[in-house]
């Protein structure tokens, strides 16, 4: 006979970290190329890849993490990465508004 899946039930937390990897993902693609002060959005990168290592959830370092990349936008000077980047931030604010489905 046939095994049963058992499906994980998601968590918000779990919406919300595979929301916040994915808009990781998506800044890392848009930073292809070096521009001024592009160190410092990849040492940010390097600070939300350690978050997201940690098992718990706490919305505060992710916030905070938000804060920071708000930072480094004002401090960009290439304008149009300055764009993406904003784009991103919109984004990475509704990853962790995110909660999950119900059917």
């Amino acid at each position: 006979m046939g095994q049963k899946q058992v499906r994980k039930i998601q968590t918000d937390i779990d919406v919300k970290r595979k929301a916040v990897k994915q808009v990781v993902l998506h800044i890392k693609k848009k930073i292809t190329s070096e521009y001024l002060g592009s160190e410092y959005i990849k040492e940010w990168l390097l600070q939300i890849e350690e978050i997201l290592a940690k098992d718990e959830f706490d919305v505060k370092e992710y916030i905070k993490a938000r804060k920071e990349l708000n930072d480094i936008i004002e401090r960009t000077l290439d304008e149009q990465m300055r764009f993406k980047l904003r784009d991103s931030w919109f984004s990475l604010g509704r990853a962790l508004e995110k909660k999950v489905k119900i059917n």
